[in-house]
């Protein structure tokens, strides 16, 4: 995938961390999401979950009976996911570089992923990969800022390239279109080792110089241990916006 090499494939340097610390996703997107999945389908509609990782967002795919194929660059990711979800074909392969036949897919899902892509190429791969009538769904779990403690949060650990680019209005490049965004607000549960565990699984935490990472680190233990909303507790309620944009290959005129 494109923009930073050295970020985008990190995550598998961090893998446990990122397999404990990220959030899945609300029930309610995923079923929007496979909505999109034209009706008149023959049956034995292909989902393609791009940009994988470890299986969060595919997960919920799978769970709804859909035959699940995962394309993820980064080898350790890919493993992990092959355990976390054994019934999964995991491939190799990138926006830029799909490792499908044409015309072969009904939908391609891209859960906190796109920002990393090279948009044209991989607007014109998606295009060639996705059937007459089939829908890219761009999908990012963003934290609710507007929620004090939230807010604060965001000071102490700053925020990701996907949650930069997943709060604006994503790009998709011709032939696509874009027609379809719907929001879902939800909360996570998380543990304290999950919350520190979402935060050491960033590509910009996991690339910082160590000295650097500790004092942000010990920062957050201070939020968790002293803001009023949060002191005292065991578990941790992150209320998120989840965010998903549909394109499809624009009508001819």
């Amino acid at each position: 995938m494109a923009r930073s090499s050295e970020h985008a494939l990190s995550f598998g340097r961090a893998v446990g961390d990122y397999d404990r610390g990220r959030p899945s996703y609300p029930a309610e997107a995923i079923e929007w999401v496979l909505e999109q999945i034209d009706p008149a389908h023959p049956g034995g509609a292909r989902v393609v979950d791009l940009g994988a990782g470890t299986g969060k967002f595919t997960a919920g795919l799978v769970d709804h009976g859909f035959d699940v194929t995962a394309v993820e660059p980064d080898a350790l990711m890919r493993e992990r996911l092959t355990q976390n979800l054994p019934t999964v074909s995991a491939l190799e392969g990138s926006g830029e570089h799909l490792p499908l036949d044409d015309a072969s897919v009904a939908l391609v899902t891209v859960a906190q992923a796109w920002h990393w892509v090279d948009v044209a190429a991989t607007s014109l791969e998606v295009a060639r990969v996705l059937e007459p009538g089939g829908a890219l769904a761009l999908v990012w779990n963003i934290r609710d800022a507007d929620v004090e403690w939230v807010a604060r949060l965001g000071e102490v650990i700053g925020a990701s390239e996907a949650e930069k680019y997943g709060s604006t209005t994503p790009p998709v490049g011709a032939p696509l279109e874009r027609q379809a965004y719907r929001e879902f607000r939800w909360v996570a549960e998380m543990s304290r080792e999950q919350f520190f565990a979402m935060v050491t699984s960033r590509s910009y935490v996991i690339t910082m110089a160590e000295a650097e990472r500790d004092e942000m680190l010990a920062r957050l233990g201070q939020l968790l241990d002293e803001h009023p909303d949060l002191a005292g507790r065991t578990s941790y309620a992150m209320p998120y916006v989840t965010r998903v944009t549909i394109a499809r290959v624009a009508a001819s005129e």
